[in-house]
């Protein structure tokens, strides 16, 4: 039998990056003389959208080769990415990498001792029954290892291959936003499995529940990484009495700057004053001309270096002031205040008329006014298909599907930009009557200023590609008075979720909302809570 992380030391894995640099084919770099070391224990990676997490991820698990510097690890690596999807034509067994052991023990079991099989099985004779075992932790007790992955749904293929991770018994354990995508059963199996990992993790996220239960905070911004002890709720509150220290020495260092200008300028006047009263000895000859010029030499030297001093002053003070905004951060919100999107209480906005939905689903629903619905359910219940036949994308099976109000839906893989088009070129498609300069003051609006409007969209990063998503439907005409959102907080940074959240928090119109994401949902101020499960659509307690 393979050992345990434990039994092989794990105090002592570990991962380090010396000088590590790093850039792509097309020049971007995104990592130059880097450092970094990991010891035992579960350490969340958090960062902006483009920060280079996933990259680091990569790097580290040998994915990716580094342009200077060196990578160095103590231990086995188990590596989950974020995107990576499983051939369906592979059986479970094959995927969870223990087919060539099972074959060589069933030939075993029927008679076959050839020595082969004993080598392929070296001492895991129990293999079978340590996959059955790491299956049923995971929650995917129902999957034989015979089945093929084409049977099973994406979120159980997530957590089949965090189970032939599990398996391989990894002293460090990578993993890339592992949650997105499982509904809330398979996440609090996936919490369970971190909970008890032993060795070294590494976590990227932006499940603020998973992030919970690590023991540090790696924050990478700037091609640095900064360290905060504790679990998420500790780093938030670091984060505030770090950025209120430093909107304070923002505070003293602008004080000091305007104190340096008026020494500067009060030195100017008496500099003046002193030229001035000079001037007036050299024209009255009170004292005699060697005395004077001498007087006039000194009155030079020191006049210079008294400017000297105080721009100098000026000068440190403004290097202050800009080391001290440097350390706030950029906290820009989304702003929305769009009039037209509210809709009046008891007003009907949806109406589902015993609605059966392509693939079974069964669903009757009233939406009045403006309520906001978070639409729940496990993975495969066919939550999209239903906000699809609700967005009128497909046509329900039988029943009718009726929405009142203009609405917009925005799906779970952004299909809503055209990439070769400009940020205002596509909100022109949504807006065709608006004029230029009001769809750059409202993408304004959506922190997208300036020359940024007019990216090409093909080029944004998942989180902006988001915000402009969201700013194409926010600011399509009419003004949609219902929205819907398929997991709208997957591959979003933390800094883009709490820009959503404002974003919507400010929205007066209807709202239905398909997520995992618990957190999002409650500061969502969800009004009412759907669950699809066997295939009914039904009220269900506040989650």
């Amino acid at each position: 039998m393979s050992q345990t992380p434990a039994s092989r030391a794990a105090f002592a894995a570990s991962l380090a990056c010396s000088g590590l640099g790093f850039s792509w084919p097309d020049g971007a770099c995104v990592f130059e003389d880097f450092q970094l070391t990991v010891g035992p224990g579960r350490t969340g990676l958090i960062g902006l959208n483009g920060s280079g997490k996933s990259t680091l991820l990569k790097l580290l698990a040998g994915e990716l080769t580094p342009t200077a510097g060196s990578v160095r690890t103590a231990g086995e690596i188990g590596y989950l990415p974020q995107h990576a999807p499983l051939d369906t034509a592979l059986r479970v067994d094959q995927a969870l990498g223990i087919a060539a052991a099972r074959a060589a023990l069933h030939a075993i079991e029927n008679g076959d001792p050839s020595e082969e099989h004993f080598t392929v099985i070296g001492d895991d004779w129990d293999v079978e029954e340590r996959a059955r075992a790491t299956l049923d932790q995971l929650g995917l007790t129902g999957i034989d290892l015979d089945r093929t992955i084409g049977e099973i749904s994406g979120g159980e293929s997530v957590l089949l291959r965090l189970a032939a991770l599990l398996l391989g018994r990894p002293d460090v354990l990578l993993l890339d936003e592992p949650t997105n995508n499982l509904d809330r059963a398979a996440r609090e199996r996936l919490y369970t499995a971190v909970d008890g990992w032993s060795g070294v993790l590494v976590v990227v996220s932006h499940d603020r529940e998973l992030l919970g239960r690590v023991d540090r905070i790696a924050d990478l911004r700037g091609g640095e990484v900064h360290w905060y002890g504790g679990n998420f709720a500790d780093y938030e509150r670091a984060l505030a009495a770090e950025q209120e220290a430093a909107e304070r020495m923002v505070r003293v260092a602008e004080a000091d700057v305007q104190r340096q200008k008026r020494e500067l300028s009060d030195a100017h006047v008496k500099l003046a004053r002193r030229a001035r009263y000079g001037s007036k000895m050299n024209a009255n000859k009170r004292e005699p001309k060697i005395v004077m010029n001498g007087r006039k030499q000194d009155a030079q030297v020191s006049a210079g270096k008294h400017r000297i001093l105080h721009t100098e002053r000026l000068k440190e003070a403004r290097e202050r002031l800009d080391e001290a905004v440097e350390a706030v951060r950029d906290d820009d919100e989304i702003r929305i205040d769009l009039p037209h999107t509210a809709v009046p209480p008891g007003r009907g906005v949806l109406t589902l008329r015993e609605v059966r939905t392509r693939y079974g689903a069964r669903a009757h629903l009233e939406v009045h006014g403006p309520e906001r619905i978070a639409l729940t359910g496990r993975n495969g219940s066919g939550k999209t298909t239903l906000l699809r036949t609700l967005a009128g994308e497909i046509p329900p099976a039988s029943g009718t599907a009726e929405v009142h109000v203009p609405h917009r839906f925005l799906p779970q893989r952004l299909e809503v930009l055209d990439h070769d088009l400009t940020l205002v070129e596509n909100v022109a498609r949504f807006a065709p009557d608006a004029t230029n300069n009001r769809i750059r003051a409202r993408l304004a609006r959506f922190l997208f200023k300036g020359a940024r409007a007019d990216q090409q969209a093909g080029t944004l990063s998942g989180g902006e590609r988001f915000r402009a998503s969201l700013a194409a439907l926010m600011l399509a005409e009419p003004a949609p008075q219902l929205l819907l959102l398929d997991e709208p907080t997957n591959n979003l940074d933390m800094a883009s979720v709490r820009r959503l959240v404002t974003a919507l928090e400010s929205y007066e119109g209807a709202l239905v909302v398909v997520s995992h994401d618990l957190t999002f949902l409650r500061e969502l101020g969800i009004t009412r809570w759907l669950a699809l499960e066997d295939g009914e659509l039904t009220d269900v307690a506040p989650l």
